[in-house]
């Protein structure tokens, strides 16, 4: 199959269903009375959401390559495996059968980091999305990613570990480590050696951490 199609369209009609996919099994399973349910739904829902949203206003340029079908089902299969985390909690596979039900310091826990994620993530791009548009083709390495240069995959690791925290299951954790291995780390590589041709990445990757800001 030849068509070709932008990236950004499998991504942002997955991301955009996810809602969708935890009231179906919200019902398939009956755990309407379950704050676990509803407070995961809350965010991994309302971050499905905000990425569509995300994706009109401040685009990734990242997400506008032309893809064929086949990959793009390929990027399905893979972002689907983020949806695990909403499938253990209503069905309960790994607690008898039962719905999870985590602690609510945990709950408040994962609300809190999932918040700081969603800053991280959407200010980090939003932030390079206007640079750009006001000076194309200079090294962006001020603001928010002064210390950090991929602080937006720092962002999404504390939004997609909220998620899998709720779980009380290692399996999403599993998922989310195969992630990083396989896409978030080589863009972040990629990255650095696109940057390399600035005059001034070399002072810029001494004084910033790769990943998590301060530590990687």
């Amino acid at each position: 199959m030849n068509l070709k199609l932008k990236e950004k369209y499998f991504i942002d009609i997955h991301k955009g269903m996810t809602g969708i996919f935890i009231i179906l099994l919200m019902q398939t399973y009956g755990t309407w009375e379950n704050a676990t349910s509803w407070t995961y739904l809350a965010l991994h829902g309302s971050y499905g959401i905000l990425w569509v949203l995300k994706s009109f206003i401040f685009p990734d340029k990242t997400w506008e390559r032309q893809t064929k079908v086949w990959y793009g089902l390929y990027m399905w299969f893979g972002l689907t495996l983020y949806w695990a985390s909403a499938w253990i909690i209503n069905s309960g596979f790994f607690n008898g059968n039962m719905p999870v039900a985590a602690p609510s310091w945990l709950m408040g826990l994962c609300i809190a980091m999932f918040s700081f994620g969603v800053f991280f993530h959407f200010s980090a791009d939003m932030y390079k999305h206007t640079l750009l548009e006001i000076k194309p083709g200079e090294l962006i390495s001020g603001g928010i990613m002064s210390r950090c240069r991929n602080i937006n995959y720092f962002g999404e690791l504390l939004i997609y570990l909220s998620f899998a925290l709720l779980t009380l299951h290692w399996l999403p954790l599993v998922f989310l480590a195969m992630m990083m291995i396989i896409v978030w780390f080589p863009n972040m590589f990629r990255k650095d050696k696109s940057l390399s041709r600035y005059p001034g990445f070399s002072e810029y990757q001494r004084n910033s951490s790769l990943f998590i800001p301060y530590l990687y």
